[in-house]
């Protein structure tokens, strides 16, 4: 019989497998569509391989005729006009009507808001650094969103068979439009400054400006891209200008984990959902949807790039590389396309710059959707008590309060509003604990294997007799479990705890080592608030336990032993967390063990079971769902005993 059972068995696995694959081979139709989209991506990649030699070709040639002008010794003994014409005439052949902007000394102008000191360069006319003037590193240094030497911004186009690159050339700075001689500058209160740079041309009335206007009191800068009469310069079969956007992030905080949420951000024009790159792994994709922003984040900090009228074909990347700079954290780019109208005199791509904390009333003030960087959970449910949480939190923050003391009121207000569903919970406990001489007089009654489905039809009558619902004890933790998650992401994400200070921790955003050692196990500190937090678990644990009965169940006692061991795994995973999320559930261990106090005082055990005796005399109605259940039961154990007789 065994034999038998086991060829059918493998005579079963081979059907679904020869099923399997019949139906999964593609068809001849399939497979020629498959074979011509194959073909017409080869034939794209071969036609980009050859332009990209040819850019290289030409590159390369000009550059050898400009080296040979400046290292040929035989040209010394020409007059300094020839020499000139001759680099004049190299410069031209290389970058066209932009040759004149080909070279020139880096130039560097600095604008400071009450929130940015924001620097500039000549040389590409983009920002060279960005420094956030309220905030510091975590050892404090002043905090740069990014590394300047390596950071890149760059608008290229087709003109004269050729390709510009705008990070190649010398802008020339204009203030409210009129030229300007240079020196640093702070933006006045309640005015704003619009500082530009522009890409000149042989022709001082066709150039490419970039316009940026920089507010007193606001993190989000606009930026505009104006060409001006380049309608016979730029080729005019080009609809598209690329934009190539490139960071190497530098460390802020002392430590990550695994909420830090490092990314690439990016929200579609028509779409009201923010999506990411693969979170923590080196990663890129191609989106072929019109985007709104591309933010390039870190845990408390971000670089946004907006359109207002959107970015076409977006391809973004994050890697992990070597660097030189011992602050480097992780490099992020974006490669996106702007419109161009080829029979415009002038084109303007109005955008804005975002270089600021991941605050979520901040973000939110814009109306674009930022605030969805910050990690709430992905379940909406989750997301929206965060939302109340996060507006109690603000509420309690605006009264100067250390954070220590918002995040105890905080507690006391959540475990307030849960009172009724604890009190319900350990009432069903307690109904329980009542119950339990009768309940282990059933499973005496039925000892078998065989009786299990008569044991679960008296369990529920005599549940039913005592007005006791099955889901009563593990309903109301249920509900409870939503917040405990929301918390569990809220805490994290919060910039409002960045280096705020509380008893003997410094920063409530990271962990609060009091000793520190050579990493063993991954581990190379202990974190006080945590070790408080496992400390009360284990206490909680032991006197819920004490309260449950594992002897009338044996395959429950692991349960009890895994109850011990959950809060020493937790350890491990939360010493390296925020302070403030150990310190949350330390705070919701002690006022737990309060309400079980009051829980005790306001539960008599025996006004419990004169209730239940009472509740056994009075006729019970059975409630549809039990009357479903109990029919299936008598159906399986009708079932069972013709099972039995076979």
């Amino acid at each position: 019989m065994n034999n038998k059972n086991t060829l059918i068995g493998f005579v079963l696995i081979a059907a679904i497998l020869f099923g399997w694959m019949y139906f999964m081979t593609p068809s001849k139709e399939q497979l020629a569509e498959q074979q011509r989209i194959q073909d017409s991506i080869r034939r794209v990649r071969i036609e980009e391989m050859a332009l990209d030699s040819l850019r290289q070709a030409e590159r390369q040639r000009a550059d050898a005729q400009l080296a040979a002008l400046q290292t040929d010794t035989t040209l010394m003994s020409m007059d300094s006009i020839g020499l000139a014409q001759q680099k004049l005439n190299a410069l031209r052949d290389r970058y066209g009507v932009f040759a004149g902007s080909a070279e020139g000394v880096e130039q560097f102008v600095t604008i400071e808001n009450k929130l940015q000191r924001l620097t500039f360069t000549n040389k590409g006319g983009f920002l060279k650094q960005v420094e956030l003037k309220e905030y510091k590193t975590y050892d404090s240094l002043p905090l740069i969103s990014f590394d300047p030497e390596t950071a890149l911004f760059d608008l290229s186009f087709f003109a004269g068979n050729r390709i510009v690159n705008t990070s190649q050339f010398f802008f020339q700075p204009y203030l409210n439009g009129r030229p300007y001689a240079g020196g640093d500058m702070t933006v006045a209160e309640g005015d704003s400054i619009v500082f530009s740079q522009r890409l000149l041309t042989d022709n001082p009335n066709k150039y490419i400006e970039f316009a940026f206007t920089i507010h007193d009191d606001n993190y989000m800068l606009d930026f505009d891209i104006r060409t001006v009469g380049l309608k016979d310069v730029i080729a005019n079969n080009a609809d598209y200008m690329t934009i190539d956007w490139a960071v190497d992030l530098l460390k802020q905080e002392k430590s990550t984990d695994r909420f830090a949420d490092e990314s690439v951000y990016y929200r579609s024009l028509n779409d009201k959902d923010v999506d990411h790159l693969v979170v923590n792994k080196d990663s890129e994709q191609t989106v072929t949807n019109k985007l709104k922003w591309v933010s390039f984040k870190q845990r408390f900090f971000c670089n946004v790039i907006v359109a207002k009228e959107g970015f076409d074909n977006g391809k973004m990347a994050m890697q992990t590389r070597r660097s030189n700079n011992p602050r480097y954290y992780k490099s992020m780019s974006a490669n996106v396309e702007v419109p161009y109208n080829v029979n415009a005199e002038t084109n303007l791509v109005p955008m804005s710059l975002y270089f600021g904390p991941n605050r979520f009333k901040t973000l939110r003030s814009y109306g674009l959707g930022l605030q969805d960087q910050i990690n709430l959970g992905s379940f909406f449910l989750i997301r929206w008590i965060n939302y109340g949480v996060i507006a109690v939190f603000n509420w309690l923050s605006q009264y100067g309060w250390n954070y220590g003391i918002v995040i105890l009121i905080l507690t006391i207000i959540i475990k307030t509003l849960l009172f009724p569903l604890a009190f319900k919970s350990y009432k069903s406990s307690a109904i329980t604990r009542v119950l339990k001489p009768e309940m282990d007089a059933i499973n005496a009654k039925y000892p078998k294997e065989e009786d299990a489905m008569k044991k679960q039809q008296a369990v529920m009558n005599l549940q039913r007799q005592a007005g006791v619902s099955p889901a009563s004890g593990c309903l109301p933790a249920l509900l409870q479990f939503p917040i405990l998650i929301a918390i569990f992401r809220f805490f994290p994400a919060s910039i409002e705890l960045r280096q705020q200070p509380f008893l003997w921790a410094d920063d409530l955003s990271t962990y609060d080592a009091i000793v520190t050692f050579p990493k063993i196990l991954g581990m190379d500190h202990l974190s006080l608030f945590t070790i408080l937090m496992t400390i009360t678990t284990l206490i909680y644990t032991y006197v819920n336990n004490k309260q449950m009965d594992y002897s009338s169940n044996p395959q429950m006692k692991p349960m009890k032993w895994m109850m011990y061991l959950m809060p020493i795994m937790f350890f491990a995973i939360f010493n390296n967390y925020s302070a403030g999320l150990s310190y949350y559930y330390m705070l919701v261990n002690i006022i737990t063990f309060i309400q079980m106090f009051i829980f005790r005082r306001m539960i008599d055990e025996d006004k419990v079971r004169a209730t239940i005796e009472e509740n056994k005399k009075k006729p019970q109605k059975k409630s549809n769902f039990q009357k479903r259940l109990e029919e299936v039961q008598k159906q399986q154990a009708k079932l069972q005993q013709q099972q039995r007789k076979r």
